[in-house]
């Protein structure tokens, strides 16, 4: 079992200058409306945690052993950086120069306009973005980017300076520990509607692209990582905006079943005091 403290999972980061009311890329995903960066507040920014790890002191992705715990769930991917179906979090992490080595920029419309790292994500997560964002625009939901993945570097300067800011403590309560963020797996993804408002923030929770997003992102391979109710386990409050790429066979018994990824690996952290 993991130890775990409820912390917010994404958030603001140093941003470019806002895209105007142009589309950004992304064949046939034209829509209404200004595109803001809209990064949103410090409670959005994937602040996964503490950086201590159950069972290790590096605080890496522990071997795991495939034959533990329930049928055909693979638990060697849990500690598999290269896997899609990797398990990060505030108590898992990944190696300090893992770098993704398939990352291209998903052709799907962001807030921004600049072709930045925060724009990419792995190659089939991509493709998968791609699809999904098709597939709301035939319902008339437009979705954008609000950024996907962060590279090891960046996330320590954006940790180090907020604990410069604010102290290490309050730090941690919304920016994540380098290594322990899932945006630097490529995998990851903060969505928000065509416009940019609630970008990362709590409003976005009960709008017609969350609603739509909870109904449908598991038929692309992808799940609300950190759902409504699920603070004790996942260790941080509801964020409906930050999605994770773990492929449609995983997404779909996850969200079927109701539960997260570390019930899915049985690896259910302890709830702390938020």
């Amino acid at each position: 079992m993991l130890a775990a403290v409820v912390m917010t999972a994404c958030g603001k980061e140093d941003s470019p200058k806002p895209a105007d009311s142009a589309p950004v890329s992304g064949a046939g995903n034209s829509a209404p409306g200004n595109l803001n960066e809209g990064q949103g507040n410090a409670a959005g920014e994937d602040g996964q945690g503490s950086g201590q790890n159950a069972g290790q002191d590096s605080g890496q992705l522990p071997s795991q052993d495939p034959e533990e715990g329930s049928g055909a769930v693979d638990k060697a991917a849990a500690a598999d950086p290269h896997s899609v179906a990797v398990l990060v979090n505030k108590e898992l992490a990944l190696p300090e120069d893992y770098e993704p080595s398939d990352l291209v920029y998903p052709d799907v419309r962001f807030t921004f306009k600049e072709k930045i790292e925060k724009r990419m994500m792995r190659s089939e997560a991509a493709k998968a973005l791609e699809e999904m964002f098709a597939g709301a625009e035939k319902d008339g939901i437009y979705l954008a980017g609000v950024s996907a993945y962060r590279s090891h570097s960046t996330q320590k300067g954006l940790f180090n300076r907020y604990v410069e800011r604010d102290g290490e403590e309050k730090a941690k309560t919304y920016s994540a520990v380098p290594g322990h963020s899932e945006h630097e797996t490529g995998l990851a993804i903060d969505v928000s509607g065509s416009d940019g408002k609630c970008a990362a923030e709590d409003c976005f929770g009960g709008t017609k692209e969350a609603e739509w997003l909870a109904r449908h992102s598991a038929e692309y391979g992808f799940i609300i990582r950190y759902p409504e109710g699920k603070e004790a386990i996942t260790g941080y409050k509801y964020e409906p905006w930050h999605l994770r790429y773990v492929g449609k066979e995983i997404a779909a018994d996850i969200f079927e079943r109701g539960i997260t990824l570390e019930e899915y690996y049985d690896a259910v952290p302890v709830s702390g005091t938020p």
